[in-house]
């Protein structure tokens, strides 16, 4: 048996399955690491794919080639567009996935996928040499050599599980922690950290009083992940909505030193966005209750997660908690909630390859990088995997500017600022969002996928055929012009919108909020036609709709691209460029921005301190043009 391979990942999560499966596609000979092979792609926490922002970055996975969101498509029993009611910028889907079918549909993809082999082990140590991985030690001292290797730990390094006083080393209930690795990798000189997260207790659903909550059915008419998926299951699973009460609240604040987290043994940061229910009511008192989200976790189980009431409280008391909720009080608790804390490796330390700056050939991904959820993890798997890949192969890295994807904002935000809670990705983020929407990831992003051979000539031909009618329909409205006249002024009326006084393009008409692309249809003498592609159509509108603020934002985007452009040397030494504070040559030194735009994103920044940059950066070119003209003129004297 070979243990020689291109790409090692550590680590069968979410980012491990996606950088693994990104690796061996572009041919690299590739090993896959889980302690457990049965807890492949597992959904420790809630089985939920997508969510606010969360669903760009699956959306921008499937269009590069990745696997979640085909995979969140097949075993989906609860779909919900959120913000349907907004604009497109800050719309995103959510679905509730059966949590054993995702997790046996992965593990299949991964075990089927040629040349990605896998192997059930606890990897201990790094093999290092020369500044460079060169690949793993396990826990029975087999060494496997690789070109490079991705660690996807997860919740895993050094992993403490706490429910009340009790302290269980774990990655996740019922799996071993990764202790050595997290050691070892502090005894390479990386700078790392403590973060907490928890899941809530999962409910017997035969035990729920039912009839006293609110029921939530999945959306009638849900649009897939995945640009491949032709059809969706048709088995769909409800929601419930219940709340915590006064007696809730009085309760923990009566046993609030019980909870590991206000006994002081946990040290770990938690993340503010997503509190536990402790942190819920002590920090907001003034609220009378908080919402408690019951979701099915799968299709043949009776276990229900209970979103909102995650603590680490013992197990008596969480059941006092738990029955103090309406529609729980004679309610089962089939697994107990716990927190948990793991260490993380601070993400400056990282190139935006997500390649590890003390150690070449080193890539990280997932809450390694001090990130939470599984949408994040998967978008940055798939970066690390594709570069891991690259580098092996000799091929330039795979990159994305913020204005270009969801993924290049998150990938930047970690690398340029590191991370002071668990990150999670938000629309807010992203200062492009209008162009950087769920919608047109495909458009978006889907050439880069085919160049990297992770998207198939099919596939890419039609989003091309997509993106040529998007355009002729765009023309096509914009040089069909109506006038106001008796009969076009009478179906306005009965589209209910404000009459013309003078000729306008039907673009124009399309761009009225109470218009829709079919409802153009009475102008088909014009110039409209129907559109058989929902997509399509959908693209066209949101163009016409959106189209001034759609130019000013690509008026930004061009701006940025300026300052992306303007690189900074490796090399450059900080200390030497007067005019800098100490804390910014620290900084500068620290995360070496590539480029003016990503130094211009480091927290403190100033103007005055580009503007020193630039000057040393121009000051370096001409001493190196000066030094080659001077040996240019060197030479055998006749």
């Amino acid at each position: 048996m070979s243990n020689n391979y291109d790409v090692i990942v550590v680590g069968g999560g979410h980012a491990g399955c996606e950088a693994a499966l990104a690796a061996a596609r572009m041919g690299c000979e590739t090993l896959l690491f889980n302690i457990n092979l049965d807890s492949i792609a597992l959904m420790s926490c809630n089985p939920a794919i997508g969510g606010l922002a969360k669903g760009q970055l699956v959306k921008e996975v499937d269009a590069l080639g990745g696997e979640m969101g085909k995979l969140a498509d097949k075993t989906a029993v609860h779909f919900r567009l959120l913000n349907a009611s907004k604009g497109p910028a800050v719309q995103s889907t959510r679905v509730q996935c059966d949590k054993q079918l995702y997790r046996l549909a992965m593990k299949t993809v991964v075990e089927r996928q040629p040349r990605l082999h896998l192997r059930q082990g606890l990897v201990d140590e790094l093999v290092v040499a020369g500044g460079r991985v060169l690949g793993v030690i396990d826990e029975t001292g087999v060494q496997y050599e690789a070109g490079a290797v991705v660690l996807t730990t997860g919740t895993f390094l050094n992993g403490l599980i706490h429910i009340g006083t009790t302290r269980i080393p774990a990655g996740r209930a019922g799996e071993m922690a990764s202790l050595r690795l997290a050691a070892h990798l502090r005894s390479l000189g990386f700078e790392m950290g403590r973060m907490k997260t928890g899941t809530p207790p999962r409910l017997k659903a035969a035990t729920i009083d039912f009839s006293r909550l609110v029921r939530q059915d999945s959306d009638p008419d849900p649009q897939p992940f995945s640009f491949a998926t032709a059809s969706l299951r048709t088995e769909r699973l409800p929601s419930y909505f219940s709340h915590t009460t006064a007696a809730t609240h009085d309760f923990l604040r009566e046993n609030i030193r019980e909870s590991a987290l206000y006994s002081g043994r946990i040290k770990g940061i938690g993340a503010r966005y997503c509190p536990s229910l402790e942190d819920k009511v002590m920090r907001f008192a003034d609220k009378e209750q908080h919402p408690v989200v019951l979701e099915f976790e799968g299709l043949e189980t009776e276990e229900i997660y209970a979103k909102g009431l995650g603590n680490s409280l013992p197990p008596a008391l969480q059941e006092r908690l738990v029955h103090s909720v309406p529609g729980l009080e004679e309610a089962e608790i089939m697994r107990w909630a716990y927190a948990i804390e793991y260490d993380f490796v601070q993400p400056t330390q990282l190139w935006p390859t997500l390649e590890a700056k003390p150690l070449k050939g080193l890539y990280l991904a997932g809450q390694i990088n001090g990130t939470s959820g599984y949408e994040e993890a998967a978008a940055q798997g798939l970066w690390a995997g594709i570069n891991a890949a690259a580098a092996v192969q000799g091929r330039p890295p795979f990159l994305l500017n913020r204005a270009e994807a969801y993924m290049g904002v998150m990938i930047d935000d970690l690398v340029t600022r590191g991370v002071d809670e668990p990150y999670r990705m938000f629309t807010s983020r992203a200062e492009f969002r209008l162009i950087l929407r769920e919608d047109n990831a495909t458009l978006r992003l889907m050439d880069q996928g085919r160049e990297l051979g992770l998207i198939d000539a099919g596939a890419h031909a039609r989003m091309r055929e997509r993106r040529e009618e998007i355009a002729e329909e765009m023309g096509r409205l914009s040089a069909a012009r109506i006038y106001p006249v008796a009969a076009t002024i009478k179906i306005l009326e009965e589209m209910k919108t404000t009459a013309i006084k003078n000729p306008v393009s039907l673009f124009q008409l399309l761009k009225r909020d109470e218009v829709a692309f079919d409802d153009l249809a009475p102008f088909a003498g014009a110039g409209w036609r129907p559109i058989a592609d929902p997509f399509v159509k959908r693209q066209v509108e949101i163009e016409a709709k959106y189209e001034g603020y759609i130019k000013r934002q690509r008026e930004a985007v061009a701006k940025l691209k300026a300052l992306e452009a303007r690189r900074i040397p490796e090399d450059l030494d900080y200390d030497a460029i007067p005019g800098l504070s100490n804390e910014l040559r620290t900084k500068l030194t620290r995360i070496r921005p590539a480029t003016i735009g990503q130094a211009d994103r480091i927290p403190g920044m100033t103007q005055a301190a580009i503007s020193a940059i630039l000057i040393a950066i121009k000051k370096g070119e001409l001493e190196k043009a000066a030094a080659a003209r001077s040996g240019q003129g060197e030479g055998p004297q006749g």
